[in-house]
């Protein structure tokens, strides 16, 4: 149960002052449901006002307070002039600019001879002094004016800054004293402020160094973030040790079958991590294991000799994949390895139905089943192992945790591998995978082409498009890749479904469409047409970006490279120099290319490393962006910024785990107040996991 000390800031958004249902429901897009996540909504600036005796004495382009006194009105002559109110002092006259006003609502607030305060950046126009739009314009005996310096938020549209404002210091008085669950030495030695008084400041800042990322009050709130990110892993990560496991240790007989059959050797960053993952297999403890690796380094045959460890002592594994293209993909490339071996492998999607589909699973649950590949559809209900010994998962960051516990709760003392392909900076590694031990993928498989990559103007279009003619005479098979399936009228990106009419009509019938919003079988058909060869052209959208192997494929077109990201830029260039055939990525970008955008170019064209592209994602995006926070497996930072707070990150990762150490159960007065933490920050899932065990 949340403490009850903690009850109002889990009341809804739409209970703070100024916040009705309309504006409550963008509060709510803009920060959270729940009043603390306005706490969490930082400012990005600072408004400093000074206050100016006299009109004449106002400094241009700084934020004033005047007292002056209204003159007259002056409504505009026509629609789409402003709306002027001159004011006057004993020093001289100013107008306060207002657009887009109806309505006779400023004369009443605002009315002839009156008497008022006004705030907001002092400008010159025709060397006459204007605010325009100012943000505080009222009657003075209505009271103090605004504060000398006061917080600016990000905003959404609709929401204006007073109502954001006001809501978010009715949320800082909700706020509790609450017990401190930071070391006290170790507060005194980064001479940070506690809990409340470094919120307090962040809301109502004295100066540019209480919202700095890198001050006092902002390192302390991040810090309280990361501690309850790494705690609640290493609480999940302790009590997943405690449960037993089993010791799975084969005789190497399918492994070898499978080794004949390959036809190059192993890496020895392959070698190695199989012996970490073997070893893992084969202790008493359940796994739980991330095997990171660059695009082609080959997870997907270090994960087969996992499950054939498993499978050689009578039991079952499982692959699951975060899309049916990706597991079918898997299910390919794994089959006629399997053959060799004699293991018997299936497919099972939520495109499987009827007769075939029990039939699948009546096969699975009487273990003639060895190793099942699939999608989201292995953790149903349903989906039943006779043994289940190793669940493999692919690109774990598309899942949830929770996901990941219901396919090993399948069978008994279930081990964990994950994989991801999507190269992750350490930092991030430590956050999004923190509960597990890590095996890195470094090296190439032998016969690796690198791939050159050119960054060109958009404007040489139709010169790349009329060279694919020739590249296609020559045998080659080409992707052309758009960020939208249709036009669209609000943004004006190529649509995959216009360039794939534009290249049909230059080249043919032999050029092919996929997209998301395709149905599943279609999908297939088209690329399996692609790669037999009947398509020598594959328009598409990142739908292909993760999976797809045509080691024929040698050229890759992305067109509007500069709306992609770092790591889908990496992930689609992966998908060729794949075979023997030297491989090309064109990057076509349009006009205006921005600062981050030109530099995300230059670093592919630079590198092919995707642990360097990675690092330096981080730095350009920062985390939430890099790897999308929607996505469930992925915690979002408030407060910290791993870009900026990585030394903090390790930190926490320390403390985390002494702490747990030293108080595995958080029984202390110091455990007692880190679960507070833990709630505040909605990371009781932990505390939840460590009460079930």
């Amino acid at each position: 149960m949340r403490p009850a000390i903690l009850f109002p800031l889990f009341a809804p958004v739409t209970s703070l002052p100024g916040l009705g249902p309309r504006l409550g429901k963008l509060a709510e897009k803009l920060a959270g449901p729940h009043v603390v996540d306005l706490l969490w909504h930082k400012p990005t600036g600072i408004v400093d006002r000074i206050q100016v005796p006299a009109i004449a004495e106002a400094p241009e382009g700084r934020h004033v307070v005047l007292t002056v006194r209204v003159d007259g009105h002056m409504p505009p002559l026509a629609p789409n002039r402003p709306y002027r109110i001159r004011c006057i002092d004993h020093t001289g006259s100013m107008d306060l600019v207002y657009f887009h006003i109806k309505g006779d609502w400023l004369e009443k607030k605002l009315p002839p001879g009156s008497q008022i305060i006004v705030s907001g950046k002092a400008e010159y126009y025709n060397n006459h002094l204007q605010i325009a739009h100012p943000d505080h314009a009222a009657p003075a005996e209505e009271g103090a004016p605004p504060s000398s310096t006061e917080p600016t938020y990000p905003l959404t549209g609709g929401l204006n800054p007073k109502p954001l404002r006001t809501a978010i210091q009715a949320a800082l008085a909700r706020a509790p004293e609450l017990p401190e669950w930071q070391d006290a030495a170790w507060l005194k030695r980064r001479d940070w402020p506690d809990w409340h008084t470094a919120l307090t400041r962040l809301h109502h800042p004295v100066d540019e160094g209480d919202i700095n990322p890198l001050g006092p009050v902002r390192q302390r709130l991040a810090f309280d973030e990361l501690l309850a990110n790494q705690l609640a892993l290493v609480l999940v990560r302790a009590q997943q040790k405690k449960l037993t496991g089993r010791e799975t240790q084969g005789d190497g007989r399918l492994r070898a079958a499978v080794s004949a059959a390959l036809p190059y050797r192993l890496t020895g960053a392959q070698e190695r991590s199989l012996a970490e993952i073997h070893a893992d297999m084969a202790s008493k403890s359940r796994m739980l294991r991330l095997l990171q690796g660059d695009v082609g380094s080959g997870k997907t045959i270090v994960a087969l000799m996992c499950m054939l460890n498993a499978v050689e002592t009578g039991a079952q594994a499982a692959l699951m994949a975060p899309t049916e293209i990706l597991a079918r993909q898997h299910a390919e490339t794994l089959a006629p390895l399997c053959e060799a071996a004699g293991v018997r492998l299936a497919v099972l999607t939520g495109r499987d139905k009827g007769k075939a589909r029990a039939a699948l699973l009546e096969r699975l649950a009487a273990g003639e089943i060895d190793i099942l590949v699939g999608t989201h559809a292995l953790f149903q209900e349903e989906v039943t192992f006779a043994d289940l010994a190793i669940a493999v998962i692919d690109e774990q960051h598309k899942f949830g945790v929770h996901q990941r516990l219901q396919l090993a709760a399948k069978g008994r003392g279930v081990d964990t591998l994950v994989m991801t392909a999507t190269p992750i900076p350490r930092t991030l590694t430590l956050t999004v995978y923190g509960d597990m031990d890590v095996s890195r993928l470094d090296e190439k498989p032998p016969g690796r082409q690198p791939v050159k990559t050119v960054v060109m103007h958009a404007d040489r279009l139709e010169e790349v498009a009329g060279s694919l003619s020739r590249a296609i005479a020559s045998g080659q098979r080409i992707y052309w890749v758009c960020p939208l399936v249709d036009e669209s009228e609000q943004v004006d990106l190529a649509a995959a479904t216009h360039r794939h009419a534009a290249l049909a009509e230059r080249l043919g019938d032999r050029v092919g469409l996929i997209h998301g919003k395709m149905k599943g079988t279609d999908k297939d058909a088209v690329m399996a047409a692609f790669a037999e060869g009947r398509l020598d052209v594959l328009v598409a959208t990142t739908v292909i970006e993760v999976g797809v192997n045509v080691p024929e494929a040698t050229i890759m077109v992305i067109e509007h490279a500069e709306r992609f990201g770092l790591a889908q830029l990496h992930q689609l260039r992966g998908r060729v120099g794949r075979g023997t055939g030297a491989s090309t990525c064109l990057l076509l970008y349009y006009q205006p290319l921005g600062e981050v955008a030109r530099q995300r170019l230059q670093v592919m064209k630079d590198t092919e490393d995707g642990f360097i592209i990675a690092e330096k994602d981080l730095e350009l995006r920062g985390a939430g962006e890099m790897l999308g926070t929607k996505q469930s497996g992925i915690p979002e930072f408030r407060l910290a910024d791993l870009a900026v707070h990585g030394e903090l990150l390790a930190v926490a990762r320390d403390d985390a785990r002494l702490i747990v150490e030293r108080d595995p159960e958080l029984e202390t007065e110091r455990g007692t107040a880190l679960r507070t933490l833990l709630y505040l920050f909605e990371r009781d899932a932990a505390i939840r996991y460590l009460r079930s065990g």
